[in-house]
């Protein structure tokens, strides 16, 4: 089996979403560790136009977009099925995703995570408590959506583990370590419960969204 090459900042959670799908398939993958600012040079912009993360090679395949990538690991290797089977369940599904990249990553975590954990912890300067205020309505309109449309499942979309968590569940995980993030998901038990069983997952405990260092030089 080839193995994947993936191109990322390591700490992205769309990075972690990536191996925690890779790690649930078993498959074999390596992590090209990038800097900030590599992302904006040629090498990288040569696989990824748009300058994002992650990017990766497999087989002489490449791909970008988070989604995209999520959706050939599910395809490409081996393993109980990512995404269901019927019709319903496999809309939540993306319905689910898309909440997350049109309304609560860039809304809210790109917000709330930057200004209380990346700003103080990296960049060593203050959070600007304005934006963090100001983004709170729609954090908890998207917690109080997504759990609603869980509902008592023990999954996002259903009964099985799908893409939705792998796509969200780093999402969360980086927003519980706010003080606000924390408090808005402890407003909602069953997505909270939800959070703490993906993170206990083995897939989840390999990754680097828990700070183990798998990066190549």
């Amino acid at each position: 089996m080839a193995t994947m090459n993936i191109y990322s900042v390591p700490g992205s959670p769309f990075l972690a979403s990536v191996l925690w799908a890779m790690e649930e398939r078993g498959a074999p993958y390596v992590v090209h560790a990038l800097t900030p600012g590599e992302t904006k040079q040629a090498a990288h912009l040569a696989r990824h136009p748009f300058g994002r993360m992650p990017a990766i090679e497999h087989d002489g395949f490449t791909l970008y977009e988070t989604q995209a990538i999520l959706r050939y690991v599910a395809d490409a290797f081996a393993g109980p099925a990512l995404q269901p089977a019927d019709a319903r369940s496999r809309a939540r599904m993306n319905q689910l995703i898309g909440i997350n990249d049109w309304y609560f990553f860039p809304k809210v975590s790109a917000t709330v995570v930057f200004e209380r954990v990346i700003k103080p912890n990296v960049l060593k300067q203050p959070a600007d408590e304005v934006r963090v205020k100001d983004a709170l309505p729609m954090a908890r309109t998207c917690v109080a959506e997504i759990a609603h449309l869980m509902g008592k499942q023990p999954f996002l979309a259903g009964d099985a583990l799908s893409l939705a968590d792998l796509h969200l569940a780093p999402q969360f995980y980086y927003f519980a370590m706010t003080p606000e993030g924390s408090a808005i998901l402890g407003e909602h038990t069953t997505l909270k419960a939800w959070l703490t069983r993906m993170t206990s997952r083995p897939s989840a405990r390999k990754t680097m969204l828990f700070g183990i260092d798998r990066a190549a030089a």
